[in-house]
């Protein structure tokens, strides 16, 4: 009997599964500041300039590529935040993180959650961002300003849902920094109350 079956299935089993993307997928890792504001939570978010190669003048969280010299997924969300706006790795308390994401431009980003005490004296670096504010977890989570649009992706195929949030205070929050946003709000739904 060919025994090749079996070990195959025995081999299958023993390893770990995993997602692979079509493409090689860059890492990167952003980190998700949250900060208490008016007796609420809030979001700290950036704008990148209209100058940079990539997502131009787009909402984002601070972060960016994962350098080989970085220790981890948080340590490069921490440099770069500290890098964009200034915000030290010192007054940041990291919480944990939410699920890794791939991006239709090929990005494998790690969401860092920390919180930081506010307000808080942010050194802007003026050629990667544009603006620095923040938008409550009351109105994120209301589903009043959000929608889901269809989006052809830039690597083609078929279209996809991407979610966008009403227009605040000048600023748009789409993409993959909105499905970031969902993701954090989906984790604190399921927090005990009060």
């Amino acid at each position: 009997m060919d025994t090749f079956p079996a070990a195959l299935g025995a081999a299958l089993s023993a390893r770990p599964r995993r997602t692979t993307a079509e493409w090689e997928a860059r890492p990167a890792a952003v980190l998700v500041p949250l900060y208490r504001h008016s007796g609420e939570w809030h979001l700290l978010f950036t704008r990148r300039t209209d100058h940079l190669d990539e997502h131009k003048g787009q909402v984002a969280f601070p972060g960016g590529k994962i350098d080989p010299g970085d220790a981890s997924p948080t340590a490069a969300a921490l440099r770069e935040a500290e890098e964009e706006i200034g915000l030290r790795p010192a007054d940041v308390s990291v919480i944990g993180a939410l699920d890794e994401l791939f991006t239709v431009t090929q990005w494998r980003i790690t969401p860092v959650v920390g919180v930081f005490h506010y307000p808080y004296d942010f050194v802007i670096n003026a050629r990667e961002c544009s603006a620095v504010f923040g938008v409550s977890l009351r109105w994120l989570a209301d589903p009043a300003n959000v929608e889901a649009r269809l989006r052809q992706p830039p690597v083609g195929g078929r279209q996809v849902p991407v979610h966008y949030y009403r227009e605040y205070e000048g600023h748009i929050i789409w993409g993959a920094t909105a499905r970031m946003v969902r993701m954090l709000l989906e984790v604190v739904s399921q927090l005990p109350s009060g």
